[in-house]
Protein backbone atom coordinates (compact mmCIF):
# COMPACT_ATOMS: atom_id res chain seq x y z
CA UNK A 1 0.00 0.00 0.00
CA UNK A 2 1.15 3.74 -0.54
CA UNK A 3 0.12 6.49 1.70
CA UNK A 4 0.78 9.98 1.47
CA UNK A 5 -0.40 12.41 4.02
CA UNK A 6 -0.28 15.77 4.48
CA UNK A 7 2.18 16.16 1.56
CA UNK A 8 3.50 19.66 0.61
CA UNK A 9 5.76 21.10 -2.14
CA UNK A 10 7.42 24.54 -2.42
CA UNK A 11 8.06 25.50 -5.96
CA UNK A 12 10.24 28.74 -6.39
CA UNK A 13 9.11 30.07 -3.04
CA UNK A 14 5.72 29.29 -3.48
CA UNK A 15 3.57 26.11 -2.94
CA UNK A 16 2.82 23.76 -5.56
CA UNK A 17 -0.12 21.61 -3.44
CA UNK A 18 -0.22 22.07 0.35
CA UNK A 19 -1.41 18.83 2.55
CA UNK A 20 -2.19 16.51 0.20
CA UNK A 21 -3.16 12.97 1.21
CA UNK A 22 -3.68 9.89 -1.41
CA UNK A 23 -3.83 5.94 -0.47
CA UNK A 24 -3.11 3.32 -3.23
CA UNK A 25 -4.11 -0.12 -2.05
CA UNK A 26 -2.11 -3.06 -3.11
CA UNK A 27 -2.81 -3.66 -6.53
CA UNK A 28 -5.08 -1.18 -7.02
CA UNK A 29 -4.86 1.41 -9.93
CA UNK A 30 -5.09 4.81 -9.78
CA UNK A 31 -5.52 7.56 -12.05
CA UNK A 32 -5.03 11.47 -11.62
CA UNK A 33 -5.94 14.05 -13.14
CA UNK A 34 -5.68 17.84 -13.13
CA UNK A 35 -4.79 20.87 -15.28
CA UNK A 36 -1.85 21.22 -16.68
CA UNK A 37 1.06 23.12 -14.06
CA UNK A 38 -1.12 22.03 -10.58
CA UNK A 39 1.71 19.46 -9.57
CA UNK A 40 0.51 16.25 -11.20
CA UNK A 41 4.28 14.96 -12.28
CA UNK A 42 5.93 17.08 -9.43
CA UNK A 43 4.10 14.67 -7.00
CA UNK A 44 4.62 11.72 -9.15
CA UNK A 45 8.74 12.59 -8.79
CA UNK A 46 8.20 13.04 -4.60
CA UNK A 47 6.76 9.97 -4.65
CA UNK A 48 9.76 8.50 -6.53
CA UNK A 49 12.61 10.60 -5.04
CA UNK A 50 13.21 12.67 -7.39
CA UNK A 51 11.98 15.87 -5.84
CA UNK A 52 12.38 17.07 -2.23
CA UNK A 53 9.16 17.44 -0.14
CA UNK A 54 8.39 20.61 2.21
CA UNK A 55 6.32 18.68 4.74
CA UNK A 56 4.26 15.38 5.16
CA UNK A 57 4.85 11.63 4.55
CA UNK A 58 5.13 8.90 1.86
CA UNK A 59 5.16 5.86 3.32
CA UNK A 60 5.31 2.42 1.16
CA UNK A 61 3.63 -0.86 2.77
CA UNK A 62 4.37 0.91 6.94
CA UNK A 63 7.60 2.10 5.98
CA UNK A 64 8.48 5.70 6.08
CA UNK A 65 10.22 6.20 2.62
CA UNK A 66 9.81 10.26 2.40
CA UNK A 67 13.92 10.96 3.01
CA UNK A 68 14.72 7.38 1.59
CA UNK A 69 16.81 7.66 -1.69
CA UNK A 70 14.86 6.85 -5.09
CA UNK A 71 17.33 3.86 -5.74
CA UNK A 72 16.36 2.10 -2.33
CA UNK A 73 12.24 3.00 -3.12
CA UNK A 74 11.00 -0.17 -5.53
CA UNK A 75 9.43 2.37 -7.30
CA UNK A 76 9.27 2.26 -10.85
CA UNK A 77 8.60 4.98 -13.21
CA UNK A 78 7.76 5.56 -17.03
CA UNK A 79 8.32 9.12 -17.77
CA UNK A 80 6.45 11.43 -20.55
CA UNK A 81 9.34 11.36 -22.84
CA UNK A 82 10.06 8.32 -21.78
CA UNK A 83 14.16 8.85 -21.41
CA UNK A 84 15.57 5.92 -22.77
CA UNK A 85 19.31 6.23 -23.55
CA UNK A 86 19.41 6.53 -27.33
CA UNK A 87 23.26 5.05 -27.19
CA UNK A 88 22.16 1.96 -25.98
CA UNK A 89 20.02 -0.65 -27.55
CA UNK A 90 16.63 -1.87 -26.44
CA UNK A 91 17.97 -4.98 -23.81
CA UNK A 92 20.59 -2.78 -22.66
CA UNK A 93 17.88 0.47 -21.95
CA UNK A 94 16.19 -2.65 -19.72
CA UNK A 95 18.83 -3.79 -18.01
CA UNK A 96 19.90 -0.91 -16.99
CA UNK A 97 19.36 -0.33 -13.02
CA UNK A 98 19.86 -4.12 -12.70
CA UNK A 99 23.40 -3.73 -13.99
CA UNK A 100 23.63 -0.53 -11.52
CA UNK A 101 22.84 -2.92 -8.65
CA UNK A 102 25.65 -5.53 -10.12
CA UNK A 103 22.82 -8.17 -10.84
CA UNK A 104 24.58 -11.84 -12.31
CA UNK A 105 24.47 -11.47 -16.33
CA UNK A 106 22.61 -14.41 -16.50
CA UNK A 107 19.70 -13.19 -14.27
CA UNK A 108 19.61 -10.03 -16.05
CA UNK A 109 19.35 -11.57 -19.77
CA UNK A 110 16.72 -13.58 -18.35
CA UNK A 111 14.69 -10.55 -16.70
CA UNK A 112 15.58 -8.68 -19.91
CA UNK A 113 13.71 -11.38 -22.35
CA UNK A 114 10.44 -12.00 -19.74
CA UNK A 115 9.61 -8.55 -19.86
CA UNK A 116 10.16 -8.23 -23.33
CA UNK A 117 7.59 -10.90 -23.85
CA UNK A 118 5.40 -8.99 -21.36
CA UNK A 119 5.43 -6.34 -23.73
CA UNK A 120 5.50 -8.20 -26.84
CA UNK A 121 8.85 -6.78 -28.07
CA UNK A 122 11.24 -9.83 -27.84
CA UNK A 123 12.24 -9.54 -31.82
CA UNK A 124 13.73 -5.84 -31.10
CA UNK A 125 15.95 -6.88 -28.51
CA UNK A 126 19.16 -5.89 -30.21
CA UNK A 127 17.81 -2.95 -31.91
CA UNK A 128 19.10 0.78 -30.92
CA UNK A 129 16.28 2.82 -29.53
CA UNK A 130 16.53 5.32 -32.20
CA UNK A 131 15.03 2.91 -34.48
CA UNK A 132 12.11 1.96 -32.74
CA UNK A 133 8.67 3.15 -33.80
CA UNK A 134 6.98 5.92 -31.36
CA UNK A 135 4.96 2.93 -29.99
CA UNK A 136 7.68 0.59 -29.68
CA UNK A 137 9.38 3.37 -27.35
CA UNK A 138 6.40 3.34 -25.56
CA UNK A 139 6.46 -0.19 -24.57
CA UNK A 140 10.48 -0.18 -23.85
CA UNK A 141 10.10 2.13 -21.04
CA UNK A 142 7.51 0.00 -19.43
CA UNK A 143 9.67 -2.86 -19.67
CA UNK A 144 12.76 -0.82 -18.19
CA UNK A 145 10.22 0.21 -15.17
CA UNK A 146 8.95 -3.31 -14.46
CA UNK A 147 12.19 -4.81 -14.65
CA UNK A 148 12.78 -4.34 -11.16
CA UNK A 149 9.90 -5.74 -10.10
CA UNK A 150 9.11 -2.57 -8.55
CA UNK A 151 6.13 -2.34 -5.43
CA UNK A 152 4.19 0.94 -6.80
CA UNK A 153 4.70 1.79 -10.50
CA UNK A 154 4.11 5.52 -11.31
CA UNK A 155 3.20 6.40 -14.71
CA UNK A 156 3.73 10.04 -16.16
CA UNK A 157 1.39 10.84 -19.43
CA UNK A 158 2.55 7.66 -21.09
CA UNK A 159 1.04 7.16 -24.33
CA UNK A 160 1.00 10.81 -24.85
CA UNK A 161 1.87 12.26 -28.77
CA UNK A 162 0.37 8.86 -30.17
CA UNK A 163 -1.86 8.46 -32.62
CA UNK A 164 -5.49 7.32 -31.41
CA UNK A 165 -5.05 3.95 -32.90
CA UNK A 166 -2.08 3.28 -31.21
CA UNK A 167 -2.97 5.08 -27.86
CA UNK A 168 -5.91 2.49 -27.96
CA UNK A 169 -4.14 -0.29 -28.25
CA UNK A 170 -1.65 0.47 -26.46
CA UNK A 171 -3.58 1.51 -23.64
CA UNK A 172 -5.85 -1.86 -23.75
CA UNK A 173 -2.53 -3.79 -23.45
CA UNK A 174 -1.38 -1.71 -20.87
CA UNK A 175 -3.91 -2.08 -18.86
CA UNK A 176 -4.48 -5.83 -19.24
CA UNK A 177 -0.82 -6.29 -18.39
CA UNK A 178 -0.71 -4.20 -15.14
CA UNK A 179 -3.77 -6.08 -13.90
CA UNK A 180 -2.13 -9.42 -15.02
CA UNK A 181 0.94 -9.20 -13.00
CA UNK A 182 -0.87 -7.09 -10.01
CA UNK A 183 0.87 -4.07 -9.90
CA UNK A 184 -0.10 -1.06 -8.36
CA UNK A 185 -0.16 1.68 -10.24
CA UNK A 186 -0.63 5.76 -9.76
CA UNK A 187 -1.04 6.99 -13.56
CA UNK A 188 -1.52 10.75 -14.31
CA UNK A 189 -3.64 11.52 -17.41
CA UNK A 190 -4.64 14.28 -18.96
CA UNK A 191 -7.44 12.57 -20.96
CA UNK A 192 -10.21 11.79 -18.25
CA UNK A 193 -11.80 8.50 -20.97
CA UNK A 194 -7.75 6.56 -20.75
CA UNK A 195 -8.53 7.81 -17.03
CA UNK A 196 -11.43 5.33 -17.30
CA UNK A 197 -10.39 2.67 -19.19
CA UNK A 198 -7.11 2.11 -16.82
CA UNK A 199 -8.49 2.94 -13.67
CA UNK A 200 -10.24 1.28 -10.73
CA UNK A 201 -9.94 4.83 -9.03
CA UNK A 202 -9.22 8.29 -10.41
CA UNK A 203 -8.99 11.35 -8.75
CA UNK A 204 -8.54 14.90 -9.35
CA UNK A 205 -5.40 16.70 -7.85
CA UNK A 206 -7.49 19.64 -6.50
CA UNK A 207 -9.70 16.47 -4.63
CA UNK A 208 -6.54 15.53 -2.82
CA UNK A 209 -5.84 19.06 -1.24
CA UNK A 210 -7.45 19.71 2.53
Amino acid sequence: MLDIDKLSVIYESSPLFANLSLTIKHHEIVALTGPSGSGKTTLLRCIAGLETVASGTIRLNDCDITKQPAHLRQIGMVFQDNQLFPHLTVAQNIAYSLKIKRTNKKITDQKVREVLSLVGLNHLIDRTVTNLSGGEAKRVAVARALIGEPQVLLLDEPLTGLDPTLHGRLLDDLSKLLRARGTTVLHVTHDHAEAVAIADKIFDLSQLIS
